[in-house]
């Protein structure tokens, strides 16, 4: 009889890896980032731990999108004040908010619990090729375009 192993946080190994942006969709490129924060890509996934690796993002600003997104998208924002509404197109969160634009992308992918704000602290957004990470040796992955 198999039994469903059941990863403990301190069983937990970690690997880093770096994507390029160069090229790529934005929901595509997001929707892998977050199963592989979320560690589903691996044989030990466990639900409730954070069994997921870091993930590194370069060259954010050449990340592409589909369609007429840029015109008819809307990012909206509330500071709790009356008046307080906060609205950007997409074409503006790409030209001057960059990495909030990838990070949000990747939010929505995550849970929306305690265990998603974990996670949510191990993707790293850069808007030019190089990052400040070479010492963890971080792996190349491949995106499915």
């Amino acid at each position: 009889m198999r039994q469903t192993t059941m990863l403990k946080p301190a069983e937990v190994k970690r690997t880093w890896y770096v994507v390029d942006g160069t090229d790529q969709t934005l929901g595509r490129l997001a929707s892998q980032v977050a199963t592989v924060l979320r560690g589903k890509h691996k044989p030990t996934f466990t639900p409730h731990v954070d069994c997921g690796d870091y993930v590194i993002i370069v060259n954010a600003d050449k990340i592409k999108i589909t369609g007429d997104q840029d015109e008819k998208k809307f990012y909206y924002s509330h500071s709790g004040y009356p008046g307080g509404l906060r609205v950007r197109s997409t074409r503006e969160m790409r030209e001057k908010y960059t990495v909030e634009w990838v990070e949000k992308a990747v939010k929505g992918m995550l849970p929306h619990n305690k265990l998603g704000d974990v996670m949510r602290k191990h993707v790293f957004v850069y808007v030019g090729p190089d990052h400040p990470h070479a010492a963890q040796k971080p792996v190349k992955m491949e995106i499915k375009k």
